[in-house]
């Protein structure tokens, strides 16, 4: 199969995505619980917290890998089977997108700000979602600060 095959699967998916965004800008017209010009400062944190969150959620963590492994194929390597993106198809453009932040963060971005926009009840799973990339953030620092501690201990030890 050429690269080039893949495009057409590809630019199927940009299409609907081009056009889930413009029927959410349809639906947001006169059903949104907030308008765009509400939205202040701390909205926009929300949003971008949120949905950072969402995709580290889907793209990295284990709990979301059955639903990862969807989009792959079983492939029998040696002794084992192991998880193979697909050859070509909608399958393969599912893979590609599902297992890369850049691209699941657009989709990502707007299925929190649509539904942020839309509903109330959306509120919570947002501030859930915002606090959990928060302690995330503030987890990593931790680590970071504590795998550096733990490099300068180990040459004034050895030293």
């Amino acid at each position: 199969m050429r690269i080039t095959d893949q495009y057409f699967w590809n630019i199927i998916f940009l299409l609907f995505f081009f056009a889930l965004i413009f029927l959410a800008t349809i639906i947001l017209e006169s059903e949104a619980y907030m308008s765009y010009d509400e939205l202040g400062f701390v909205d926009f944190a929300l949003i971008t917290l949120a949905s950072w969150r969402f995709v580290r959620a889907i793209v990295y963590d284990k709990i979301f890998a059955f639903f990862r492994e969807q989009f792959y194929d079983a492939v029998q390597y040696k002794t084992k089977v192991v998880l193979a993106k697909p050859e070509g198809g909608p399958k393969r453009t599912l893979a590609d997108l599902i297992s890369s932040p850049w691209s699941f963060g657009v989709w990502a971005v707007a299925m929190v700000a649509f539904f942020y926009l839309l509903t109330p009840y959306a509120m919570f799973p947002v501030i859930i979602l915002a606090l959990a990339a928060v302690v995330s953030f503030l987890q990593t620092i931790t680590n970071a600060l504590d795998w550096k501690a733990k490099e300068i201990k180990n040459k004034v030890e050895s030293k």
